[in-house]
């Protein structure tokens, strides 16, 4: 299977980056393919709204945009990676989903898989509710098969995460994938 892990977190080396690494490890070794998307640290224009795509077209905006969405195209799993933001994704990420509008259509027909990575410091039992309501919308609306989540409670740095059990979570997680 060929994945697109969209990753939302400005950090490089941080909570989210781990549990996407060994998500990354784990679904390398069942055989699938990758391909690692840094939405942080490409140059992503916000939608600006126009609809000149008309949902499916050409978007009038010139970033790294018209790669990524080809890249997206050609997957067959989104895997959405961000830590917890004031309770949603980071604003990176959301960014990046937000442009799905010029190949809309084309998204929601190809029923691709997906999964969420998450991580946050709270660890309360109400902590991932909100981003995972949006989630889950994103899954309905765009025709996705939810494959699973690693919703990390308590990983507020690199080292809380290091030494919970989430990243041996997301390792596993890529390596069971069918």
């Amino acid at each position: 299977m060929k994945i697109v892990v969209l990753k939302g977190s400005p950090n490089i080396n941080g909570s989210t980056a781990m549990l996407v690494d060994n998500f990354i490890k784990g679904a390398t070794e069942a055989g699938h393919t990758i391909d690692e998307i840094d939405a942080a640290h490409s140059n992503i224009s916000p939608c600006i709204g126009c609809v000149h795509c008309g949902y499916e077209g050409e978007c009038v905006l010139n970033d790294d945009m018209d790669k990524i969405r080809q890249k997206i195209l050609d997957s067959d799993m989104l895997v959405f990676a961000t830590p917890l933001y004031y309770y949603g994704m980071s604003a990176q990420l959301k960014i990046l989903i937000d442009r799905f509008c010029s190949r809309n259509f084309s998204i929601q027909q190809k029923h691709f898989k997906s999964a969420l990575l998450t991580v946050a410091y709270n660890s309360d039992d109400w902590t991932f509710d909100a981003l995972e309501a949006h989630y889950d919308t994103l899954v309905r609306y765009l025709n996705l098969e939810d494959m699973g989540r690693v919703l990390g409670y308590g990983c507020g740095t690199p080292s809380m995460t290091k030494f919970s059990k989430y990243p041996e979570e997301a390792y596993e997680f890529g390596k069971n994938l069918k």
